[in-house]
């Protein structure tokens, strides 16, 4: 999740549990930077920008980890606030909190942490939330706020803290609940149209929890279907992106494309842009704006040839465009998105394969 959130939500578990013992000001600065510190991993030098982006949320978001670290924080936190030193072990489960409902918090994004690292090393992310979500931001803010601007304790901050921590965890059970009806939905619909899917993945849209996308996975290509919780089965739409097998073919053994593999589940897209080839992670973003994409080879003549891996910053074309889209299907009403409505119109006139790459290479490529 974002950094504010993160620290909105460590903020207000320490203001429930401590407030009452250092005064609610002091609470929250304490818990909102605890439950900032698993993000300091940002600051660790990495190889490569993939590697940065596969391993961000790794050992520092791990349950193990906070197990160890929460005596060290928590013996620290008692030397400083001689308030606290009858309180240790409310102090030790305070800062064991922050830590791991932010870990926690991440791993129900799409983009997931490696919250059992070292013991099972991938990354769990459910896709249930989006990385921002005022809806689930917004009651602790208000709580945190509250508690910052209150002098003393008192039994109607403890209440408003409790509230804010108890709707915003019920609205993380919500999504949860919403993603696996919608997913069951999505591969009903899949089946009905008769697309042999092998893999199926549901994701929020950004800000919400009414709109999904449910990706099917299927041979040579891929289907996006976007579904409100008030949708009409029969009027869903499919959008299919196709691969270039042999663009493929270019990256497949490059150790870079496979840590792209590994972190996203097999959810990654090749294209030729401008004589380069770019792998994208289409769990992330709306297609064709992904948010993680990176120029990983640059090709020529039929060959390829390593390079080191450059990001390629999303861009929106028509920012207005899609937020109406988005607007209006979260209502349920049926609407095209017009990014990729443009590859189906460039399908039916041209008859190339929806989703293509921008740059055709043929039926092989080779190493230089």
């Amino acid at each position: 999740m974002d950094s504010l959130t993160q620290f909105t939500l460590g903020a207000a578990i320490s203001a429930a549990c401590l407030g009452s013992k250092m005064g609610p000001r002091k609470a929250v600065l304490v818990g909102g930077l605890v439950a900032t510190l698993p993000d300091l991993d940002v600051l660790i030098p990495f190889e490569t920008r993939i590697d940065q982006y596969v391993y961000h949320r790794g050992w520092s978001h791990s349950f193990f980890i906070h197990v160890i670290a929460t005596p060290v924080i928590g013996e620290v936190l008692l030397r400083c606030f001689k308030s606290l030193k009858d309180h240790r072990k409310l102090v030790w489960a305070t800062v064991f909190l922050c830590l791991t409902t932010h870990a926690l918090l991440d791993s129900m994004n799409a983009y997931g942490a490696r919250i059992f690292w070292p013991f099972h090393p991938d990354p769990v992310g459910t896709g249930s939330v989006f990385i921002i979500d005022p809806l689930f931001t917004v009651p602790l803010a208000i709580a945190v706020v509250w508690a910052v601007a209150s002098a003393r304790w008192s039994s109607g901050l403890r209440n408003l803290l409790v509230g804010s921590l108890v709707f915003s965890a019920g609205y993380l059970v919500w999504g949860l609940a919403v993603q696996n009806h919608i997913h069951d939905r999505g591969k009903a619909i899949f089946a009905a149209k008769g697309l042999d899917v092998k893999n199926v993945k549901t994701v929020v849209t950004p800000f919400n929890t009414l709109l999904w996308r449910v990706i099917g996975q299927a041979e040579g290509q891929y289907h996006n279907l976007y579904l409100s919780l008030f949708d009409k089965d029969e009027d869903a739409v499919v959008y299919t992106h196709a691969f270039d097998a042999a663009l493929v073919a270019c990256v497949a053994d490059d150790p870079e494309y496979q840590k792209m593999i590994w972190f996203s589940d097999g959810f990654v897209r090749t294209d030729l842009v401008d004589g380069r080839i770019v792998a994208s992670d289409y769990r992330l973003g709306l297609s064709p704006t992904y948010i993680f994409r990176f120029a990983i080879a640059d090709y020529a003549n039929g060959a390829s040839s390593k390079i080191s891996p450059e990001p390629i910053l999303p861009a929106i074309a028509d920012a207005g465009t899609e937020f109406g889209w988005l607007g209006t299907r979260m209502s349920g009403q049926p609407m095209i998105r017009a990014s990729e409505q443009a590859l189906v119109d460039e399908r039916h006139v041209t008859g190339a394969p929806q989703g293509a790459s921008p740059q055709k290479i043929g039926d092989h490529c080779r190493a230089r």
